[in-house]
Order: structure tokens, then C-alpha cells, then sequence
């Protein structure tokens, strides 16, 4: 009776030394992704694919939500960008490895080597998070603008600059960018131009601001046939949608009416927009991420942010390129990067219970205690057992 009780206490004294070399708690998932744009999507693919537990929270705001269609994705040229996401999120579900939350996360904070994430119905917990949280376009309080954002007024000629080439084309926002925007547009897409400076072009900084991308930008303009109204805005109005009129070779055709504040109008058919723009999402503040500008300070390896185990992608990030396509290879880059950091942090931890486990099964007073405690007759089986 003894020798089976004593070999009984010796099991269960090795179990629950089992239970405290055992890992640490796990969280709820490997990875938390705010966000669910490509970037995010991109993510969450990429980390699915190695088998990580991922939770995408999407709380349904796009910066290409207005827009009519994505271009310059290959493969998913001219595709509507909810469609797009829908795809996405079916091709991503496949490995049933990312479990997708339609809710807004409130609040996201680090607790020891861990992520709290809360939204309004609970709290979800990660070790690693990549921040796809996207930026909004801080447009002026211009009537008409906002509402026509997106349809025939663009900022990205590579996005929409096509359906709108060989037309009669403004330039909106700050003087001095405007300059770049005739780059970007003449000759290719558009060789009639009009720059609405709305009295920007009369302000110092702004001249110095264009004199040093060219001295001569005003020879440029003049041989291009470029034209500055430094009229005050009082409004944009939409006269036809190109949702409704385009045709077979995707052109768009809107109209619009400029009108200034002397009572005066012009007519253009699209415009390319100026504008800045500022972080969606307040929880990259929450976490305390590093900023260049107003974009999160990714220039670390990997687009790693200044936390530990936090990752910026697509339009947040400070890699200063702002597309569908860029979105999704931040995405997947941040995913490879999360996935190989887990990895080390999971094969350090298993050499570190190994070289404890070792350690211990070597000391040999471990087996001198196990013996008192058991008796000497018991012992001498122990230790012929611990020497086998």
C-alpha cells in the first residue's frame, strides 16, 4: 500500500510540474487585424495560409467606398470594391483559419504579452496586432465636393485618370501641388487643364512651395497651356453623373459646374483632387505607435510600427503610396513578418522549457528529496528508475 501511494504522489507531483512548463495561457487568437480593406484582407490571407488563428475586425469604413469601380488591380481590374471584399473575404475563409467581426473595436490596449481588442460585445485577446485601419480624405467645406468625391472627382490618376482621359479636366487643392497633378495628367490623359487655386496660389508659402519642385513652373504651365483661376470656390455642381453615361471603352462621362463667389462658373468634365488626409482610426493613438506626418511610422523592418508586435499596412502606414496594390503587398509583407516573429518567439519558448525541463531532471537533489519523502526502500527503486 505504501509503494503504490508513494508512486502515486509521484506522478501527480510530475504532472503539475508538467502543467507549470507548460506555455503560458493562450489568447484568443495569434493575431488581431484592424481593418478590412485590402490591406487588412491581405493580412489576414497571408496569415491564414500558415495556419494562424486570426480575428479581422471591419468596421465598414473605405476610403474607396465611393468610388465606382478598383482599376489597376490585376486580376480585379474595373471590379466594384465591395465585390472585391466579398471575394476576398470567401477565397480567405477556405483555410477557416481568420474568423471575420463586423464591429468597430473601441478600445485596444497592451496587457502584459498580450492584446486587448474591445468592441461593443466583448474583448478579444491576440499576441500580435497589424494596424489595416486605413486614412479618410480631409476634404474642404466646399458644397458639392464630398458628395462628388469618388465620381469624377478623383486623386489618384492611376485609379481613375482613364475613364476620364482626353476630357476637360480640374485641378483642385493647395497651389502648389497642382504642379505635380500636370505631370501626372498631360500629355497622356489630358491636355486641357484648368487649375482651381481657390486663392491659394496668392500665398507665400505656396509659391516657395512650387518654386522649389521647378523654378520654372511657370514657363511649364505656359507651354502646356495651363490655366490658374485663383478664384474663391463657392461650390461644385454635379450636371451628369458618368454612372449613368459611359461607354464601351469605360469612359465616364460627368459634368460639373464650377461656381465662384463673383457669380461666375466654369464647366469641367472630372476632376483630380489635392487634398490630405488623416488616420480613420483613433486606435493607433491608443496604442502609442510612432507617426511621421499623420501616417504611422512603419520604417522599421517588415513595416513593424514603434511597439513591439504591432504592424501598420496600406494607406495608414508612412511608406508613402496610397493603392490597391500597395495595400495588399504591405498586407502580405506585415503577415510574413508576424508569422516569422511568432514562430521565433514559440521555438525560444519551447528551447527555454527544454533547457528547464533538462535542468531540473539533472539536479540530482531533486531525486535525493524524492527519495526521503518516499522512504529509503522506495528510493532505491526511484533512483535506479531516474538512472535507467
Amino acid at each position: 500500500m505504501l509503494l503504490t501511494w508513494n508512486w502515486k504522489k509521484l506522478f501527480a507531483v510530475q504532472a503539475l510540474l508538467t502543467l507549470v512548463w507548460a506555455q503560458a495561457p493562450q489568447q484568443d487568437y495569434d493575431v488581431i487585424v484592424i481593418g478590412g480593406g485590402p490591406s487588412g484582407l491581405s493580412a489576414a490571407s497571408g496569415l491564414s495560409r500558415v495556419l494562424r488563428k486570426v480575428a479581422l475586425f471591419d468596421s465598414g469604413e473605405y476610403r474607396n467606398n465611393p468610388t465606382r469601380h478598383m482599376h489597376d488591380v490585376i486580376g480585379s481590374d474595373h471590379v466594384v470594391p465591395s465585390e472585391f471584399r466579398d471575394a476576398a473575404r470567401k477565397q480567405i475563409s477556405f483555410y477557416n483559419m481568420t474568423t471575420f467581426f463586423d464591429q468597430k473595436v473601441i478600445t485596444i490596449q497592451k496587457v502584459g504579452n498580450s492584446f486587448h481588442a474591445t468592441t461593443a460585445d466583448g474583448t478579444y485577446t491576440a499576441r500580435k496586432v497589424i494596424l489595416a485601419s486605413g486614412v479618410k480624405d480631409d476634404l474642404p467645406n466646399v458644397p458639392g465636393l464630398r458628395e462628388a468625391f469618388g465620381k469624377g472627382v478623383f486623386w489618384c490618376p492611376w485609379c481613375d485618370g482613364f475613364e476620364h482621359r482626353d476630357q476637360k479636366m480640374g485641378v483642385l487643392g493647395d497651389f502648389s501641388d497642382a504642379y505635380d497633378s500636370v505631370k501626372e495628367l498631360y500629355p497622356t490623359l489630358n491636355k486641357d487643364i484648368h487649375i482651381y487655386a481657390n486663392g491659394t496660389n496668392n500665398n507665400a508659402a505656396q509659391i516657395n512651395r512650387i518654386n522649389s519642385k521647378n523654378k520654372d513652373w511657370q514657363k511649364v504651365f505656359n507651354k502646356y497651356n495651363i490655366t490658374v483661376n485663383p478664384k474663391p470656390i463657392l461650390n461644385i455642381t454635379r450636371t451628369q453623373s458618368g454612372s449613368d453615361v459611359h461607354d464601351s471603352t469605360r469612359k465616364e462621362f460627368d459634368k460639373f459646374l464650377v461656381y465662384f463667389t463673383d457669380g461666375s462658373y466654369e464647366e469641367r468634365d472630372a476632376f483630380m483632387a489635392n487634398y490630405g488626409a488623416s488616420q480613420t482610426s483613433q486606435l493607433p493613438y491608443q496604442l502609442g505607435v510612432g507617426f511621421l506626418g499623420k501616417k504611422i511610422n512603419t520604417m522599421a523592418p517588415g513595416l513593424r510600427t514603434t511597439v513591439p508586435g504591432v504592424w501598420g499596412v496600406g494607406d495608414a502606414n508612412s511608406d508613402n503610396s496610397t493603392n490597391v496594390p500597395h495595400a495588399m503587398a504591405s498586407g502580405k509583407k506585415a503577415a510574413v513578418f508576424c508569422h516569422v516573429e511568432l514562430a521565433s518567439e514559440e521555438l525560444a519558448q519551447v528551447s527555454a522549457t527544454q533547457a528547464k525541463r533538462a535542468a531540473m531532471l539533472d539536479d540530482r537533489s531533486v531525486h535525493e528529496r524524492a527519495a526521503r519523502q518516499m522512504g529509503d526502500e522506495v528510493g532505491k527503486v526511484y533512483r535506479r528508475l531516474a538512472h535507467f
